[in-house]
């Protein structure tokens, strides 16, 4: 654990102890359900149980008549009025999408899919009302299945004709940045190593710690909006698009927010519906879903099939890389549901010196919930596949999984270095963050304990798992996301004010969500202006104090919304000189500023900041020309993503006879650039390498034939605890990003990116001497086991007959079968 300094002789790199922690664990925050106002009516929804059906008839009456009723929506009252949700990043000119409503007006195309709304004078008596709403149903068939939805077997919106959304591609020869893959692939299967494999990322729920609420008070002037929201600048411009409303008579507030995970990044039915509730009633309303409601309709993430194949020379070096991909859109498009496969197909290159790629996406509907961004977005399931598929190339080649990846991983003396994709990464050493994480990990110790394993036939196999990764952060620029129809900027605002009593205000665009920005922003403005840590106070998540921002996601807030902040606190010094010079009588070239005084250079004649913002305040005796005061804004557009990358290392201990994986130690070496507060770093590691993990061995969302989401509850969704997951080796090092002057590069994303294939790494690794080269996640204790029980069949067909597994102490057997993933289970 990172020891805490509350004593720090500089801010930047000190473990500060989280300011907003205080009112957080001492339950003296606001959260949106917290919202208590005159009048306030609240609302129940009214949800479909069917996967695809017409709506046939609804019978309010009965709800109506219910006790402390106020009202109840249908579709059919507010079909004129609810517009369609937003798609805000449409891939390619000719996207397929359905219109979105917010009730459903003739047609549900998803379980759980909202069709009536009761408001009522108490959250109680809203809920007992939605049992009497009656609606009849003419179920359709139902498109489940993501494969066979894109042959369009079944189709989830008979009116599109289709289940294919879009088709996009990436091709390094048209785009002039690689040779042709088709070549590759060719001259491998003639004299070189050919490897196809198929993956499956499992459809997953960002189980966030605070489910989703709203309030809207219609009363008075503004519209005024509470979220539990990561995007409160993007509710505030949805809900004036959607609705006709001015956007400036809309104010929208996210007060603490319990998490995210990227499943708050959206602009949601829920949301609008209580805009229009509370419009039609003039009453505040209120909505708060339950935790069985955010599992079955709140966006989930991931669920694609992966089919990809790399080309080699004998020797293992990679030559080309072909990605085909099946992305499952679910019923709708949410605001980057289309774009989140996309973010991936500039990482399956990952660290690697590919010659030759291609990249094809099919994004597909299906009748169940919407897919959108999840931690990560596109790029953990790059990641998972391509540290799958290297380490598949190893076993052909038949050296270490390090070696392979240091054989073709781009050198620390190359960078910049342009990938094949023609993203430039800025900075990085792959061979120190590996080096450091092997020392930590006793990478040769475990080998050897694994042969002795392997040699004395122990039913209790060890298996090591590796994850190198880079990942692109700091989501924007704008003119990138322009190129890729992405609807908005990727800039981020920041404003510095400076109070006459010498304490700050600052204000940011970017809106946290746990992230711990009030903390970290402290100490980059502590530093810059030598205003000590505890007078400076951090304002955030309100549109009307935060008028302009583009809020927080893609672990852009440090690496964009941070360089704001320095940009507009070095401002401040710039606007504050000409102050400090007529006081000290002299010329402002000759006037320079450190720890927060202005002196006369060559002297120890000074000012400090906080007589010249007092100065500048009373302005009894300012230079001729000068503004009262020292307050600063800037807006920071970065000219690049940037790239933090590490070295991930897990020791797996696999049971043969049960199928039971029990991780033993885990490493990760990560580098993130020049680190702000390395406590709050190593909290963001912990939680996302605990959310790989849950994706490898836990947590999956599963639907029925009929559509019916049946891990609906945490009994069903096995969502890990603390008690689940073992202590972790976190450690870092530093190579500074050159996109922004923190030197900074993201870390919100890390741990969830890399620790996925490190832990399926491992588990694979202790069963690849029985021929099994996949085990499909989550790797349950079942589908290890199925896994294992097949290979033995199959060795005994080929063999003497003995139908339990056997381990060779030697190399794998190459020959054995392909026990890939299907979607009935892993090996089958």
């Amino acid at each position: 654990m990172t020891a805490v300094d509350d004593r720090p002789t500089t801010e930047i790199g000190s473990a500060r102890r989280r300011k907003e922690d205080q009112r957080l664990i001492t339950g003296r925050t606001k959260w949106t359900d917290n919202i208590q106002l005159q009048g306030m009516q609240h609302l129940a929804m009214v949800r479909s149980p069917f996967a695809h059906a017409m709506i046939t008839a609804i019978d309010t009456s009965a709800a109506k008549a219910s006790p402390g009723v106020v009202a109840v929506l249908t579709g059919d009252d507010v079909k004129d009025i609810q517009g369609s949700l937003p798609n805000a990043w449409p891939i390619t000119p000719d996207q397929k999408a359905p219109p979105h409503p917010s009730i459903a007006v003739d047609r549900v195309a998803f379980a759980g899919e909202i069709v009536a709304v009761v408001v009522a004078r108490s959250a109680r008596a809203a809920r007992d009302a939605a049992e009497l709403v009656d609606v009849d149903y003419d179920e359709l068939p139902a498109a489940l299945d993501l494969k066979e939805s894109a042959d369009d077997t079944v189709l989830a919106h008979p009116d599109l004709g289709t289940n294919k959304s879009a088709f996009w591609q990436f091709d390094s020869a048209g785009a002039g940045t690689g040779t042709s893959v088709d070549d590759a692939i060719a001259a491998a299967r003639e004299g070189g190593i050919l490897i196809e494999r198929e993956y499956r990322q499992q459809r997953l729920i960002p189980a966030f710690m605070e489910p989703r609420s709203f309030v809207c008070d219609p009363t008075g002037e503004q519209l005024t909006i509470w979220s539990s929201t990561q995007v409160p600048h993007f509710v505030r411009i949805f809900t004036a698009a959607t609705l006709g409303i001015p956007e400036g008579k809309v104010r929208v507030i996210a007060p603490d927010v319990g998490g995210g995970f990227g499943g708050k990044l959206q602009y949601t039915p829920e949301e609008v519906i209580v805009v229009l509730a509370a419009r039609k009633t003039g009453k505040p309303c209120k909505y708060t879903e339950t935790r069985s409601e955010s599992l079955l309709s709140a966006h989930h993430g991931r669920d694609q099939w992966q089919r990809l194949t790399l080309a080699a020379t004998k020797d293992g070096t990679v030559t080309g890389l072909k990605v085909d991909l099946l992305a499952d859109m679910g019923a709708y498009l949410g605001l980057v549901t289309s774009g989140v496969p996309i973010l991936g197909a500039f990482m399956f290159n990952a660290i690697y010196k590919f010659p030759a790629y291609q990249f094809n996406c099919t994004n597909v509907f299906t009748n169940k919930t919407w897919t959108d961004a999840y931690r990560g977005a596109g790029r953990p399931e790059a990641t998972f596949a391509i540290e799958r598929l290297m380490d598949e190339l190893a076993a052909e080649v038949g050296v270490d999984p390090l070696e392979i990846r240091e054989k073709n991983w781009i050198k620390h003396e190359e960078f910049p270095f342009t990938s094949v994709c023609g993203l430039e990464y800025d900075s990085g050493n792959y061979e120190a963050a590996t080096a450091r994480a092997k020392e930590l990990f006793d990478y040769d110790g475990l080998r050897r304990e694994q042969q002795e394993r392997r040699d004395r036939k122990d039913p209790v196999q060890l298996g090591i798992g590796v994850s190198t990764f880079t990942e692109m952060c700091g989501l924007a620029p704008s003119r990138v996301l322009g190129s890729l129809s992405y609807a908005a900027g990727g800039w981020e605002h920041a404003e510095v004010r400076m109070l006459p009593t010498g304490k700050v205000e600052v204000v940011t665009g970017a809106s946290a969500h746990g992230q711990g920005h009030e903390t970290a922003w402290s100490q980059i403005v502590a530093d810059r202006l030598g205003i000590p840590f505890d007078d400076i106070e951090v304002l955030h998540g309100d549109t009307q104090v935060a008028p302009r921002g583009l809020d927080t996601y893609g672990s852009r807030s440090l690496v964009v919304g941070g360089q704001a902040l320095v940009m507009a606190a070095d401002r401040v010094i710039e606007k504050a000189k000409p102050i400090a010079a007529h006081m000290l009588e002299a010329s402002v070239d000759d006037i320079e500023f450190s720890g927060g005084t202005f002196k006369v250079k060559g002297t120890d004649n000074g000012k400090a900041m906080a007589e010249v913002v007092w100065a500048a305040f009373t302005a009894h005796d300012l230079p001729e020309g000068t503004e009262p005061t020292l307050d600063a804004e800037a807006t920071f557009d970065p000219s690049n993503f940037s790239f933090p990358h590490g070295t991930h290392l897990c020791a797996t201990e696999v049971d043969t006879e049960t199928g039971a994986v029990k991780i033993r130690s885990y490493v990760s070496v990560d580098d993130i650039g020049n680190i702000i507060n390395p406590l709050i770093v190593e909290g963001q590691m912990h939680g996302g390498i605990v959310q790989g993990i849950a994706q490898a061995l836990w947590e999956e969302a599963v639907y029925d034939d009929q559509g019916t989401l049946v891990s609906g509850s945490f009994v069903d969704y096995t969502l890990p605890t603390s008690a689940d997951t073992i202590s972790f080796v976190t450690d870092n090092t530093v190579s500074p990003s050159t996109s922004n002057d923190l030197g900074a590069k993201g870390v919100g994303e890390a741990g969830c990116i890399a620790s996925t294939p490190a832990v399926v790494n491992s588990i694979v690794d202790a069963v690849r001497p029985l021929g099994i080269n996949d085990i499909q996640m989550p790797c349950t204790p079942e589908r290890v086991w199925r896994a294992i029980q097949s290979a033995g069949a199959n060795q005994a067909d080929a063999t003497t007959g003995d139908a339990q597994p056997h381990f060779d102490a030697g190399a794998p057997n190459q020959d054995a079968p392909d026990t890939g993933s299907t979607e009935n289970g892993a090996g089958q």
